[in-house]
């Protein structure tokens, strides 16, 4: 064993390491949050000054993170920082940016190979580098590896290089980042070593694989299944709906079954910073190699379908109230992307409000995580919350129930609203003014 692989061992056990995480989103802020709980030094990196200023004044810029916790953070040592030349002060490193789509559904690294640019004039020996991003298998080889041989140093033997697939799930209350199972594949087999070490210092269980390949597979299976089976139980969401069965009871009956069944509902598509991008990483490098992903491709046109079969059945619905789409008062109940967050990254609920406002329909929302709609590159609505009061659900010709928040009142909502279109199977589909989409 060298002195620089000693020297980090050491360092973790005895808790004086310094870890970096690069970009303090909805991965690198729960991350930063369970290192410095555990006793470890953690430096934060992020592009955006307002963030960096948030964090560091104590205000938490995600819901399901309270600024108490930030300021366990702080009194641990937490700081925030925009510069990238105080990453050499760091033992560790860990990369939490974005890894989105560009416009042709191909793979944009731009917020990697930006990190690792700024990065780069700052590497030092006895460093090792974690890639948490969402990416191809190949990614930590043939993108990141480059530049660490342009700085100078040999991976395995004075710098090493790790890929371990970020796994939070946000508003999730019975999994967080220390008690989730932590996949890692290392460059050498010396990587793999420090990275374990690393990892386990915070996380309860480590998961060792082969390669860097390997992990960056393990991560796109884990939401290619679930992109297809949304996609199946969404396809037969339509063909039960045709056939007059609600396809939530048809689900909650299937799942009695004990063995070779796993309950996954529809609803009106999907969303967030995984599911409707990540599979499509890799259907683009399938097609190094010769191959067509049918399967995975399907999923993704069924689910992008699923906004317009929504807005389909809210004007047939309107139609049989008498009342034509063009000029409704409509009010998207719920445009997070998922239950109890703050998140709207590819929410299918700014689609359906987007088809809406485009066939003429006053749009409106309702979501007490979101007070205001937020800034977003594609989509721009100037709205606030409405409040669910009964004046306020009454005035709507129809309530969409798009994201199935914990804090509604859903029989109220029901008792008070002329029409509601029911994607999530929260409310009695019996009911005359309720129609399920």
């Amino acid at each position: 064993m060298t002195l620089l692989m000693q020297n980090f061992l050491d360092g973790v056990a005895a808790k004086r390491l310094r870890v970096g995480i690069l970009g303090l989103g909805y991965v690198g802020i729960p991350l930063a949050k369970r290192i410095s709980a555990v006793g470890l030094s953690v430096l934060g990196f992020d592009i955006l000054p307002e963030r960096v200023d948030e964090l560091n004044a104590g205000i938490s810029p995600i819901k399901h993170f309270s600024d108490e916790d930030i300021a366990q953070m702080l009194a641990a040592g937490f700081e925030a920082t925009t510069d990238f030349s105080r990453s050499a002060e760091c033992d560790a490193l860990i990369i939490c940016v974005p890894t989105p789509l560009n416009l042709y559904r191909e793979p944009d690294l731009s917020f990697v190979t930006s990190t690792m640019e700024n990065l780069l004039p700052y590497f030092r020996q006895g460093q090792l580098l974690s890639l948490e991003s969402t990416t191809w298998p190949g990614t930590t080889e043939e993108v990141l590896l480059p530049y660490i041989g342009k700085a100078g140093f040999s991976v395995g033997e004075d710098f090493f290089l790790v890929y371990s697939p970020e796994r939070e799930d946000p508003g999730n209350a019975s999994f967080d980042t220390q008690t989730i199972p932590k996949v890692i594949g290392g460059h050498t087999p010396t990587c793999l070593e420090l990275g374990m070490a690393l990892y386990a210092a915070f996380i309860d269980r480590v998961v060792p694989v082969s390669s860097t390949k390997v992990a960056e597979m393990v991560k796109l299976l884990e939401n290619i299944h679930r992109s297809v089976n949304i996609g199946l139980v969404n396809e037969m969401k339509v063909v039960a709906d045709k056939m007059g069965l609600n396809i939530f009871e048809v689900i909650d009956a299937a799942a009695t079954k004990p063995f070779g069944f796993t309950p996954y509902y529809p609803g009106p598509g999907i969303g967030g910073h995984c599911i409707p991008i990540d599979p499509f990483y890799l259907t683009w490098k399938a097609r190094e190699f010769g191959l067509h992903t049918r399967f995975i491709e399907l999923a993704g046109e069924v689910n992008a379908a699923m906004p317009q079969y929504v807005v389909d059945k809210t004007i047939g619905a309107l139609n049989t109230h008498g009342k034509a789409v063009k000029g409704a008062k409509i009010l998207a109940l719920g445009i997070a992307y998922k239950r109890d967050v703050d998140d709207m990254r590819e929410s299918p609920s700014v689609f359906i409000m987007e088809l809406l406002r485009d066939l003429g329909a006053d749009v409106a929302y309702s979501d007490s995580n979101l007070p205001h709609f937020p800034e977003m590159r594609e989509h721009v609505f100037d709205l606030s919350s409405m409040a669910l009061t009964a004046e306020n659900i009454r005035a709507q010709d129809a309530v969409l129930l798009l994201t199935d928040h914990s804090d509604v009142d859903y029989d109220f909502v029901a008792r008070e609203a002329r029409l509601v279109i029911d994607t999530r199977g929260k409310l009695d589909f019996s009911l005359p003014n309720v129609v399920r989409a």
